[in-house]
């Protein structure tokens, strides 16, 4: 089975390389902020509208702004899709002491949001 994540990466090399398509190697981070905030409006809708088929697509096409995002990021020597993502994976641990860590474990959702505003205030503060 294929990695389809990877692949999706070197998809995204491919269409901004040299034989890639020309509008995507045109785009800026500036460029797609209005792609940005319609893909993200339309996954809202589609969500609002408990429309599953079209939040699934709307989905990709956030996925598709982030990873294209990621790209220009790299080729501008700025971050890679492997930084967007470890950068996650240490927030979600960091904000979740009370599923990683050794913090009492929250036994509702107000107390989990409030350890997670709690770490985020700790950061902030660092």
């Amino acid at each position: 089975m294929k990695n389809l994540f990877d692949d999706l990466v070197e998809t995204f090399a491919v269409l901004r390389g040299p034989n890639g398509c020309p509008w995507d190697k045109k785009q800026t981070h500036e460029s797609l902020i209005k792609n940005m905030r319609e893909e993200s409006e339309e996954l809202v809708a589609a969500i609002e509208k408990k429309d599953v088929e079209n939040m699934k697509e709307e989905l990709g096409d956030v996925l598709l702004q982030v990873l294209l995002h990621a790209q220009i990021a790299k080729e501008e020597g700025l971050f890679t899709i492997d930084d967007v993502m470890q950068g996650l994976y240490d927030k979600l641990h960091r904000r979740h002491p009370h599923v990683f860590g050794d913090h009492a474990k929250a036994a509702s959702p107000e107390e989990a949001l409030a350890v997670w505003k709690e770490m985020k205030q700790k950061e902030k503060g660092k």
